[in-house]
């Protein structure tokens, strides 16, 4: 069963810079994410000894920070919804691929009212290299995504039927 760990994550204004981020692993290593106003991001290791001295840091721009965040945060939404249907009798999640000759495809979110038609519910989608957690009902569909979709097998089923469409 997935669990999530609690960590204390401290924020930090920095007045014409942007904002930082930090926390201490449970190795006792601070590690620190500093968001720039121009959507840079700076990861910042602090040494082990001297909280407030930085030993390294390693400079993404917008695309790469974006991706860094991908690679976590894809496999955490991922464990999350696995841990969730653990949890839950009767629930199930699926991929959902919405073809691009789809009644839906062009269309919001919103317009499939997947979740009063079927019960199930829309809970990610995956485009490309993105994953767009929690959409909302004006949240665009193309052809090509991927809906990661939460309900009972007929929910389920029933989304897959009116996606294809």
């Amino acid at each position: 069963m997935f669990s999530e760990e609690s960590i204390e994550v401290n924020e930090t204004p920095l007045p014409g810079i942007g904002l930082r981020d930090d926390f201490l692993t449970a190795k006792g290593r601070r590690i620190g994410v500093i968001s720039h106003h121009n959507g840079q991001r700076d990861i910042v290791l602090y040494a082990k000894n001297d909280p407030d001295a930085c030993t390294d840091t390693v400079v993404l721009s917008p695309g790469e920070a974006d991706t860094l965040a991908e690679f976590l945060g894809t496999r955490r939404i991922m464990k999350r919804l696995i841990g969730l249907e653990e949890q839950v009798a009767g629930l199930n999640t699926h991929k959902v691929h919405v073809p691009a000759g789809s009644t839906y495809a062009d269309k919001t979110l919103g317009d499939t009212q997947i979740r009063s038609r079927t019960g199930a519910s829309v809970v990610a989608v995956l485009r490309a290299n993105d994953v767009i957690a929690s959409p909302k009902p004006d949240f665009g569909l193309l052809g090509g995504d991927q809906l990661i979709v939460i309900g009972t097998e007929e929910g389920l089923a029933g989304v897959t039927e009116l996606i294809g469409t």
